[in-house]
């Protein structure tokens, strides 16, 4: 079924890495030759080999543009969607490195791949985004979004933290560890899944709470519904510093008198593939699972 076609682009880029400059060139002409309507996020802008470019910050992208094109690795791809989360803009990845779970078209494809998504023809997939806030005396003093994951971790000490979890105001546990991961469908695949996670298939309204290197064997990772409002709290007596990171950011210097609250965001990210897409081989590809089988 042909969906909707777009007009007007705007183009992320991994940024300070000169090596993107070949495939953000190609792809600029390319969509320019269509007649397309391009904006370029403000420091990708620099690797751009033309006067007359219309330069944005990648915070404003969404303002402008009917969809953004994500070029690198996950990781901008990540970035990009929590730039772009409020204003309900869809993305499409563009892979520079390895194969990824996000970015999956090549720059060899960019003519056979994404020509027929922005013509409406694709497969369309929500991913929700956590949102953290840092509770202290009452008052938000420090909130970010996550993609894949909110890590809770200890920081610059040698012995576990202690953490109190309450899932929608009922008790949980509390557990004695290096931390805990709580995790998207989307982020089941990263840090959460190297820490012994399940791998959640991204259709699923889920969250995965993992934690890291317990103290109690039988503290295994546990599965609930997204809709949950989880409430992290410290049970030490002694005051020592934790860090909380969303994705790769950091929130330092959280003491054990605050609160940490997990809920997911509204408002989805909405991702466009290409109509062949296939969640499950790159699941094979990525984790090089059945290489020696063929069907």
């Amino acid at each position: 079924m042909q969906k909707n076609s777009f007009q007007t682009i705007g183009i992320i880029g991994k940024p300070s890495d000169p090596s993107i400059a070949e495939t953000l060139n190609n792809l600029y002409q390319l969509l320019k030759n269509k007649h397309y309507t391009v904006y370029i996020d403000q420091r990708s802008g620099d690797f751009i080999h033309e006067p007359a470019i219309r330069r944005c910050p990648m915070e404003e992208l969404g303002q402008h543009c009917d969809v953004i094109i994500a070029v690198g690795g996950d990781g901008t791809f990540l970035a990009a969607a929590r730039a772009i989360v409020a204003y309900g803009v869809p993305l499409i990845g563009v892979n520079l490195g390895r194969l990824g779970f996000l970015v999956d078209i090549s720059p060899e494809q960019l003519s056979a791949k994404l020509g027929p998504i922005l013509a409406g023809k694709y497969r369309e997939e929500n991913r929700y985004l956590l949102r953290a806030k840092i509770i202290r005396d009452g008052e938000v003093i420090h909130q970010q979004t996550a993609v894949n994951e909110v890590v809770v971790h200890r920081w610059v000490t040698p012995s576990m933290i202690e953490i109190i979890t309450t899932i929608d105001g009922v008790y949980l546990n509390t557990q004695r560890s290096d931390g805990l991961i709580v995790s998207t469908p989307t982020g089941s695949t990263a840090y959460s899944l190297s820490a012994g996670g399940p791998i959640i298939h991204p259709s699923l309204n889920a969250l995965v709470l993992v934690p890291l290197n317990p103290h109690t064997l039988s503290n295994r990772p546990l599965v609930i519904d997204d809709d949950s409002e989880i409430e992290i709290r410290f049970s030490q007596a002694k005051q020592i510093n934790a860090l909380v990171t969303c994705d790769h950011l950091e929130i330092p210097e959280v003491l054990i008198s605050d609160k940490i609250m997990i809920k997911k965001e509204v408002k989805p990210i909405t991702i466009l593939h290409p109509e062949d897409h296939d969640f499950f081989h790159i699941l094979r590809g990525k984790l090089n699972w059945s290489r020696d089988y063929h069907i």
